[in-house]
């Protein structure tokens, strides 16, 4: 791969610094890790609303898609598709020719029902899925060899292969790679739980950590096992990261909450299969009073499509009045932020990276992805 260091989309999505690869192999914080937090399901208060069992996934918010968000999809769609390079792979420049992004880009196609070889954008996808493809390396890692902490465009891609194989359970050459993608997943995984920017197991952050939960979530939803303990492990990890006001920090020791990361912590709770826990509506009412759908200025926020982008996964996978209360908000504020040309615009991780995520989001009402699916 060629063109871009992921480290450069690491700071743009973090707010720390990475950990290099020679870090040495202990996994004690230098800081002694919150307590973790009560873990019992919670009534709702009379101000909160209640999850929902089934999630958003068979109970449409009212007006969902509305002619406004049709049109501002289909000029997102078609201004992705003309970014994309010879080889497959999308963006140019400085972000350009990366795994990971060309995975979110394969799968904002895919949300409008595009699968390789079908679709008006089937042909998008299919050379998305070769270029990903192309970066598989012995050891399973999804990325050249030169990419400097690999672990998020890792987790990117490896979720697009599990949600590509869950459609064509009988491609035995994605099948093949997915499977040693999901290896690497598992085996690097530290003794806290979780994951971060390097395949090796030596410390974890809750924004590397959504990443891998999803993509192995997406995995054992084609049929990849999964082995048990590694989810329970990762659940342990994410509460513990879990702060008194309900946000999460960036890792276990001491910090303060942020939405983006907040966003991911429950994200990661829903799609380790837990459905109903004190966590999962502290961490919610947190999202409902602090994240970017509940007023805040758009890009005036750190990392806003990271967090846009779980933020509405979480939402939608509680349900009922969350999701219904918080859709409009992050609909209509999106669509506020398009630009002429079809594209989202972030000036740190590049055009491509937001229009994906941005149309992921926006594509949510369609339910056409697997992943989203309880």
């Amino acid at each position: 791969m060629i063109g871009m260091s992921t480290m450069t989309l690491v700071a743009a999505l973090t707010q720390a610094p990475a950990t290099p690869i020679t870090t040495p192999p202990s996994v004690s914080p230098t800081e002694p890790a919150a307590p973790t937090l009560p873990q019992q399901p919670t009534a709702p208060t009379k101000e909160q609303p209640a999850l929902d069992r089934a999630g958003a996934e068979n109970k449409p918010a009212a007006n969902e898609i509305t002619p406004e968000l049709t049109q501002a999809v289909k000029r997102g769609l078609a201004f992705l598709a003309s970014t994309q390079n010879e080889d497959g792979s999308f963006g140019r420049g400085r972000y350009g020719r990366h795994a990971g992004i060309s995975a979110l880009c394969g799968l904002a196609f895919m949300a409008d029902g595009n699968l390789p070889g079908r679709g008006e954008f089937g042909e998008q996808v299919s050379r998305a899925l070769e270029y990903v493809l192309s970066n598989k390396s012995e050891s399973g890692l999804l990325a050249a060899e030169s990419t400097t902490g690999p672990m998020y465009g890792h987790g990117f891609a490896t979720l697009f292969l599990g949600e590509i194989y869950g459609m064509n359970p009988h491609d035995s050459r994605v099948r093949d790679v997915l499977v040693r993608a999901v290896d690497l997943i598992l085996n690097s995984q530290n003794d806290e739980g979780g994951w971060r920017y390097n395949p090796v197991p030596y410390d974890a952050d809750v924004s590397v950590t959504i990443c891998e939960v999803m993509a192995l979530r997406s995995a054992r939803n084609a049929g990849i096992r999964i082995p048990k303990d590694t989810i329970d492990r990762a659940v342990r990890y994410v509460r513990d990261c879990q702060n008194i006001d309900g946000g999460f920090r960036y890792m276990r020791q001491p910090g303060t909450s942020a939405w983006p990361r907040t966003a991911a912590g429950v994200a990661s709770l829903f799609y380790a299969g837990v459905y109903e826990d004190d966590s999962i509506m502290r961490g919610l009412e947190f999202l409902r009073t602090n994240g970017s759908g509940a007023g805040g200025g758009p890009q005036m926020q750190a990392h806003y499509f990271y967090g846009q982008y779980y933020t509405s996964q979480a939402m939608y996978l509680a349900g009922g009045s969350w999701w219904a209360q918080w859709w409009e908000k992050a609909r209509d504020e999106l669509l506020k932020m398009q630009a002429e040309d079809g594209s989202w615009i972030d000036h740190q991780a590049g055009g491509s990276y937001a229009t994906a995520m941005a149309l992921i989001v926006l594509q949510m009402p369609n339910r056409y992805l697997p992943i989203f699916q309880r």
